[in-house]
């Protein structure tokens, strides 16, 4: 279907639908709210080549992330946005909520706002999105998916030097069996953070016991089942790392239902430092992410390859690192 046809859908011309797609003010609020939902409704993509041409980038990135209610990216949002609007541009979000099939959809509602390059911050993605919008001309970049291609980058996370200073702390505290509460299993990210875990054990001489390897999912209710399940055990670890903070927290809550404490029976370590950690009871010792930096590099990435959208891409590297609360002490002396 062309523009034509979008418009007499919506009962309105052409230029109209021209006006919406391209972000104009000139038309009112309901009727192109009108012209948007048609659009979402068949599926209708412009012709980017056309409209480049003639209206030039179009100065708006979109970013997909997967949970709102993950502390973590509400504080990534804050920083991107803001880098954003100094820049002086736009960003247009959606959701995932942690569903694939979300993708193929919010993917396409990307393309009918002609964004100049898309940041995917959810781990869910297959290979049609991204070649729908290498496709179009529209930069995509991700985060920890270590692949880089034509049009595609990636903010690639070096969870080794977090994670090494990490378990060097917990091992001068005398702790020996050390294990690890992942995230969702089959997600490329959960991969990476578990076997940078394994490595790092290996590192500092200790062994990386697959009885300590427990699955959560991202969120406060996998962490306290993790736990949980852990307390039934006699044989356990003496401290834990989280695949992220809101997994820690689910980790302490379930200690405190059993009636034990952080750090005096188990010293628990985190992973983000989002920025509920400090005022947590304890506050909660993990491995820092930094959001503003993570954030700059999405924008610095996706300015460079809205410039050249069939460019080869590039691989961005952060650093993670231990923060030090009170989660964390000596290994108890268990019988």
């Amino acid at each position: 279907m062309d523009m034509r046809g979008i418009a007499k859908i919506a009962g309105v011309s052409s230029a109209t639908v021209s006006r919406v797609i391209n972000g104009s003010n000139l038309v009112r609020p309901e009727t192109a709210e009108r012209v948007r939902r048609v659009l979402d409704e068949t599926r209708f993509v412009p012709n980017g080549s056309a409209t480049t041409l003639k209206y030039g980038r179009s100065s708006s990135y979109g970013l997909i992330i997967p949970d709102m209610t993950n502390p973590f990216f509400s504080e990534f949002i804050r920083s991107f946005e803001g880098i954003l609007v100094a820049r002086r541009q736009d960003m247009f979000m959606a959701l995932t909520d942690h569903r694939a099939s979300r993708m193929k959809d919010t993917i396409h509602r990307m393309l009918v706002r002609q964004v100049d390059g898309v940041a995917l911050l959810a781990s869910e993605i297959e290979t049609e999105p991204i070649e729908t919008l290498i496709r179009n001309r529209v930069p995509l970049v991700t985060m920890d998916r270590r692949l880089a291609g034509q049009g595609l980058s990636d903010i690639s996370i070096n969870y080794s030097t977090g994670l090494n200073e990490a378990i060097e702390h917990l091992k001068s505290l005398r702790h020996q069996k050390i294990g690890y509460i992942g995230g969702s299993s089959g997600l490329t990210i959960s991969d990476h953070r578990i076997q940078a875990f394994v490595k790092a054990m290996e590192r500092a001489g200790l062994k990386a016991d697959p009885k300590f390897l427990l699955v959560g999912n991202y969120r406060i209710s996998g962490g306290e089942a993790a736990m949980a399940e852990l307390l039934t055990r006699k044989d356990r670890p003496t401290a834990l790392i989280a695949a992220n903070d809101l997994t820690a927290i689910g980790a302490l809550r379930a200690l405190h239902r059993a009636g034990l404490s952080a750090p005096q029976d188990y010293s628990i370590i985190g992973f983000d430092d989002i920025e509920l950690c400090d005022v947590l009871d304890p506050p909660l010792t993990t491995i820092r992410l930094p959001r503003h930096e993570l954030a700059e590099k999405f924008a610095t990435a996706l300015e460079s390859s809205a410039k050249e959208p069939h460019a080869p891409g590039k691989i961005y590297n952060i650093k993670t690192s231990l923060v030090l609360r009170t989660s964390t002490g000596p290994a108890p002396k268990r019988k």
